[in-house]
Formats: structure tokens, sequence, C-alpha cells
């Protein structure tokens, strides 16, 4: 049995919305089991609520015994500053439900909290992968073609990187794309500029030919901003500024096409009617764009799966971010990403 250890009192909604993602991903995915981690009151009380609405869910997911609460008497909110918080407050739902990984007592981590505070707090209980120089956020995203969306690294852990760290990025990533989003033999690209070599900043100048020279690697070379949804690139390497940055506004514009398309469609009632009789359309649009489906962002470099989602996840985030940690601990990520660093490592000594 897979066992999650969920911060339950992390993100927007919580606790209400992490209980029932917690409750769903019980009752529909098999094997799994969740520690619910936070103030056991809060959550007790939430938990009441909801059995009284969905009693039959509740009581599966009870009777099941794949439901436990782990009280944890404090909690970092998401204005709180991550080193301080992560080091201060040593109980709270982060903290907890990290040891319990560490410990062995659960598989992976999944929070919709502070994510500056999980990467802390990963990294100072759980410590790195070896051979790894920094951990990295990885963030899947949509693309032109539904089956093949992009991983794109780093996601805001490491504002300013080394060329060595973006080399481990991109096979960090590769590793990933292979084992969770299940891409075969996945391209990696370097976001840059421009496509050619010449193009770009000293990082990108330097780390080019890094990537080049690894050969567990699929390097196609330097890439633009066009080739993040284009659907033909499966993995994107950046340091954390550029890659936070992309990764903002790809959601701001997603956004903001939803609300321009929705003004325009009421602009007169020829177009009310076409908008329904293209509903089903739109709906398959809004699902493919709904960034609550992709998981959530796991943080690769740490001897653990550990999954960064959204602050604003409702339980629907929640339960496929329960489902990406469930994938990732199955699989062996990390395992498989230590060997690769070895290997990456062996080369470059040689």
């Amino acid at each position: 049995m897979t066992r999650v250890a969920l911060d339950a009192m992390g993100g927007d909604y919580a606790p209400k919305q992490i209980i029932v993602g917690a409750v769903e991903a019980v009752c529909g995915l098999d094997d799994v089991k969740v520690l619910l981690v936070g103030n056991s009151d809060a959550i007790k009380k939430e938990v009441d609520r909801f059995a009284k609405n969905r009693k039959a869910m509740y009581q599966q997911a009870i009777e099941s015994g794949r439901l436990e609460i782990v009280h944890a008497p404090d909690q970092i909110e998401m204005d709180d500053v991550p080193v301080d918080a992560v080091r201060k407050k040593k109980d709270c739902s982060i903290n907890v439900a990290m040891r319990l990984v560490k410990d062995g007592q659960a598989d992976s981590f999944v929070s919709a909290g502070n994510s500056g505070a999980v990467a802390t707090s990963a990294i100072l209980n759980l410590g790195r992968i070896s051979g790894v120089k920094r951990p990295a956020i990885a963030m899947v995203l949509p693309t032109k073609s539904p089956s093949r969306p992009l991983l794109l690294l780093d996601a805001g852990a490491n504002m300013d990187c080394h060329p060595e760290w973006l080399a481990q990025f991109a096979i960090m990533g590769s590793v990933y794309s292979k084992t969770v989003l299940r891409r075969d033999n996945p391209s990696v690209g370097l976001l840059s500029i421009g496509a050619e070599e010449c193009k770009g900043n000293e990082l990108i100048h330097e780390t080019n030919p890094l990537l080049q020279k690894i050969k567990s690697i699929n390097f196609v070379g330097n890439v633009e901003g066009h080739d993040i949804c284009g659907g033909n690139l499966d993995v994107a390497v950046a340091d954390g500024f550029v890659g936070n940055v992309v990764l903002k506004t790809v959601e701001s514009v997603a956004k903001a096409i939803g609300g321009w398309l929705k003004a325009e469609l009421k602009k007169s009632l020829f177009r009310k009617i076409c908008a329904l009789m293209l509903k089903p359309a739109f709906n398959a649009l809004k699902k493919q764009m709904d960034p609550e489906v992709y998981g959530g962002a796991p943080l690769l470099g740490v001897p653990r799966a550990v999954i960064i989602t959204h602050g604003n996840s409702t339980h629907k985030g929640i339960f496929y971010a329960i489902k990406t940690g469930v994938s990732a601990a199955r699989n062996d990520v990390t395992g498989l990403i230590e060997k690769a660093i070895a290997a990456h490592t062996e080369d470059r000594l040689q």
C-alpha cells in the first residue's frame, strides 16, 4: 500500500477542500492510504461535516482504514518567511508530514501550502539525493497536444543558477518525464531567446555544451518561448527566475483568453446560441487548460516523492496531486534520478 502524508492545513481552502480530495483519493485510487496531517480538532470537524453530506463515500473511506489523522499543532501561513517559519514552527503540519516521510511512515508528501516552506522543509528534513547540487520544482504545463504536456524546471526554487545545476535539472526532468508522464525518449530543450547557440546570456552559453555531452538525455538544443506550448517539446530547462516568470505568464494568458472569449460570446444573441452549440468543445478546452488536472509540481532532487500543488487547489487538485505522488513513489522516481545523477557524475570524471 502506498502511503501519502498530506498537509491538511496548507492552501487557500484548507482544511475542507484538502479533506474532500483525500477522501476522493482513498475511494478512487487503488491501494492508497492518506495521512491527514494538521490540527486534529479542525480536521475532525470538517470530516464530520463531510460525513453528513456524503455518507456513503465517507463510510467507504473510514471502513477501508485508509484515512488517518495525524495531529500537528501548528501551521505555516502563505505569507510566512519560509526558512524562518520552518525552523521556528517545528511541529507545523508541513514539518510533521515531512518527518513521516523521512521516518518511512509515508511514501510521498503532498501540500498546497507555502511552496518555499515545503522546499525548505524537504531539504532540512530529507536532504538531497546524493550528487544533486540543488533540487528543482518541476511544473507540468498543457500544450496544444493534449497527450503531450510539457515539464518546465526550475519553476522557482533557485533564482540564480550555475550551468551544472541546469545540467542536473535536465537529467532529473528527463527521468520524471519518462517515468510519470510516460514519454519515450523525452526531448529536452534549454530555454533561451533564440534557437541558435550564439544567442542567450552567459549562463545559456556555458550550459548548452554541458547538455550536449550528457548521453542519458535527448537534448534538442536551445528553445524559445513559443516552444513551451507548441506540443513538440517534453522538457524545458531554465533557472528558477526565468522558469517562474514563464509559469506565471502562461497561467495569466490562459485566464485572459478565457475572459476575452466569454466577453465576446455574450455580445449578441446569435453568439450566445452558437456558444451553447459549442459548449462541449469549450468544456473540453477548459479541462485541457485546467492546471488542477496536472497533479501539482514535484520537487525533484530530494530522496522522496514531494509534490507541491497550487495554493488555490480545490478537492480536484488535491486528488490529482495525491495521484501524482503515488505514481512518483511507485515508479521510484527518486531512485532513478539518483542512478542518473551518479552516471552523469562518473562520465564527467572520466
